[in-house]
Parts: structure tokens; sequence; C-alpha cells
């Protein structure tokens, strides 16, 4: 037992010394190498998270206990101001007191006695070739833009009339002037090749456009035949209606009281390029009877003619054409008593041409 316990206590006599110089304990000590790692090289699985419970669960949101209210919306708070009326601050009229004359407009102003300004003409050609030629030139454009004197000669009807008594018959018209004032010649007359001329009369009038398409007329009219010779007084128009129809109209007042009147009408239908078809009327009025030109009032004659005309040229254009005319009231009866036709209808052909 003894020598158990002295075995025991030998290393730790043997310790003593050192203990007492406190060396490093590891000095001279070699690091023991770690182990291998039996596992160095194997592939390790990854963990798998842990299973979540509530995994396909539909968790649903809880319940709006206000779901279906409708909440009332906050009122503004009331203006302390509500229905009070604030006054415009009142500011000092620096004219109060001042009477103001109105200004003088119109037939007030003073009439002056300045000239009147000289005509303004700043004509810079003027300074070159002069005043005098260039107003001659200036004359000369406006001659050819509007103010031009031109002239025409228009035979409306010259034409025979075709039967066993057949005549001719004519209506021509010329004129001279501008766009608004001109002087015009008329003449219209009939007559028989074997008892010569039946009716004739002669128009000079002084016409004036009173619109775009209308002219107004007025002027004197002198009829040669049948006697006794008569000269009227005369005012008429001649004007171009919608759709291209030519209306003329006027009255005549002669030297012994007798009042007549006339209307006539025209229209152009244009079958082709150079064919026209010429519906053609005119009516005669009398104010009263006139036994010695055998004529009754009321309405005494009618004419209405269709004209069909080949333009060889536009100012040049033979026709035929056929015309039918009736006498009326008092004039019919006075051509009974001469033994003339009340009625009658008649071929024609003639010639439309103007220059």
């Amino acid at each position: 037992m003894s020598r158990l316990i002295l075995l025991a206590l030998l290393p730790l006599a043997a310790a003593a010394p050192a203990l007492a110089q406190t060396p490093d304990p590891h000095a001279h000590h070699a690091q023991p190498v770690p182990a291998a790692d039996p596992h160095a090289g194997h592939a390790m699985p990854q963990a798998s998270p842990p299973a979540d419970p509530h995994a396909g669960h539909r968790i649903s949101a809880p319940a709006d206990p206000h779901a279906g209210h409708a909440m009332p919306q906050a009122s503004p708070p009331a203006d302390p101001h509500a229905g009070h009326r604030m006054p415009a601050p009142a500011l000092a009229d620096p004219h109060a007191g001042h009477a103001m004359a109105a200004p003088q407009t119109g037939a007030d102003l003073p009439v002056g006695s300045e000239p009147a300004p000289p005509v303004a003409r700043d004509n810079a050609a003027d300074r070159i070739f002069g005043a005098a030629a260039m107003d001659r030139g200036r004359a000369i454009l406006a001659g050819e833009h509007g103010g031009a004197r031109l002239s025409k000669v228009m035979l409306n009807l010259s034409e025979a009339l075709l039967g066993s008594d057949g005549g001719y018959h004519w209506d021509a018209e010329a004129w001279y002037g501008g766009d608004l004032n001109r002087l015009v010649l008329k003449s219209e007359g009939e007559g028989s090749w074997d008892h010569g001329v039946d009716d004739a009369e002669v128009q000079a009038l002084y016409s004036r456009a009173v619109g775009v398409y209308t002219d107004l007329q007025l002027g004197v009219r002198h009829d040669f035949e049948p006697g006794p010779q008569r000269t009227y007084a005369t005012v008429g128009f001649e004007t171009l209606l919608p759709y291209w129809f030519e209306a003329e109209g006027a009255l005549f007042l002669s030297n012994k009281g007798e009042l007549l009147g006339r209307l006539e009408g025209t229209y152009d239908l244009r079958l082709a390029q150079r064919l026209v078809l010429q519906p053609r009327a005119e009516v005669n009025f009398a104010a009263e009877d006139i036994p010695t030109r055998a004529v009754g009032s009321g309405v005494s004659d009618a004419e209405l003619g269709l004209r069909l005309r080949y333009e060889i040229k536009r100012e040049f254009a033979p026709y035929v054409g056929v015309v039918w005319s009736r006498k009326f009231g008092d004039t019919a009866d006075f051509a009974r008593a001469e033994g003339e036709d009340v009625e009658d209808t008649r071929f024609v052909a003639g010639l439309r041409a103007w220059f």
C-alpha cells in the first residue's frame, strides 16, 4: 500500500522544479497533425427545410365590420362670414364735381375754312415719261377693262313667210355704248310680196343698266305703216332671267293718247354644238279700241314660233321654223270685217346674223 503511494508521488516530485520556473508548457512540443477527414471528397446532401404545417392552406382576410355601410362625407366647417355682404372700399373720384363737356361729333363739328387737300397721285412712271403721256396710257387701260365703247348690229329675225300668200318679216336691233349707257335702235315689221309693207316701226332708245342682267330703256317709237302714222313715248326693259330666258317688254303712249303694250320672250335650247332650237313668244296689248289701226282693247294678238338654226359661225346662222299667230277680241272682229284670217300658221326660212 505504501509502495503504491510512493510511486504516485514520484512524478509530482519530479515536476516541482519545472513548475517553479514557469516555462512554456508547449515548448519543444510538436503540433499534432489533425486526423484525416473520413468524409473528405464526399458530396453532402443539403438538409431539407422543415415542412410548413400550413402549406396548401388558404388564409381568408378578416371580414370588414363596416362592409356595405355608406359613410357620410364630412361637412366642411361653417363659414363664419357666410351671408355677410362685404362692401367694396369707397374710392374717392378725382373728377367728382367736374362738368365734362360732350365731344363734338358729326354735324356738331365746326365748319372748317381750310382748302381740300390735293388728290394723291404718286405714280412713279410720271417722273420718267411725264404725266401727260401716262394719262393717255391709263385712259387706254381703263377703256380696255370695262370702259370701252362698243357697237353691235343684230338681225334677230330676217325671214321669208312660205306659202301661197308669202311675205317677209324682220326684227333687228343696233346699239352703241358701254356697259352702263347705250344708244339703241330697234326696227320691226312685216309685209307681203304683193302689197308691200303692212306694218313697220322704228324705236330710238336710251338704255341704262339698272342691274347685272337688266337694262331700262326710254325713248320714242314711230310707226310708218299702217296709216295714219303715230309717234309714241316709250319705256321698256330687257332682262336675262334665270336659266337663260331672255325677256323684254315696253309700254307705248301715242301722241293721240293711245296706250299699247308688248311682251316678248325667247330661249335658246342648244341641241348640239352648232344646232340651236329657239322657242319665241310675243303678246300685244291695247288699253282701248283703235279702229283706225284695226286694234281692239285687251290682248289684241299673240304669236308663237319655233325655229331651228344651224350656226355655221356664231354670227351667221340660217334657220327654218314654224309660226302660229292669232288675233283676239275686237282685233279679231276688225280682221273679219276686212276679210282677213283671224288665225294663221306659216312655215318660215331665214337668217340670224350679227356683226
